[in-house]
């Protein structure tokens, strides 16, 4: 049991691809697959992202950077929308932000897994 989640802990895209198929399944809408796949696999992928950068660069902020990058663009889109129509319509910023954030912690995962296996294939 513990070794099916320590993979999906340390592998982000099979949560995502398990999500995915189960949800296209049962509900028969692709795109609400996808949607539901991405917002499930965001929290692994910022996990796995913020112990990478850990351990490649020995500082112990990485998730907690993540977080703080989250909460600042959600302010300034905050206030964006609020000057441009007066209210703040927080599950629309919070939904965009954590849309955003998938995507940008999917191509930080990517680069810094290229990163560790160039370093390994280069170092002797």
């Amino acid at each position: 049991m513990w070794d099916i989640i320590s993979a999906i802990a340390t592998i982000p895209i099979l949560p995502f691809i398990i999500v995915f198929i189960g949800y296209e399944i049962f509900i028969k809408d692709r795109k609400r697959a996808i949607r539901m796949a991405m917002d499930v696999s965001t929290i692994f992928f910022i996990l796995n992202v913020g112990a990478l950068f850990n351990q490649l660069f020995h500082i112990g902020f990485g998730i907690y950077g993540i977080l703080l990058v989250m909460i600042i663009g959600a302010g300034l889109l905050g206030n964006i929308h609020y000057r441009k129509s007066g209210n703040i319509p927080w599950k629309r910023i919070v939904r965009v932000i954590w849309r955003v954030t998938f995507f940008i912690m999917v191509l930080l995962y990517l680069i810094l897994n290229i990163y560790v296996l160039l370093k390994l294939a280069f170092t002797v």
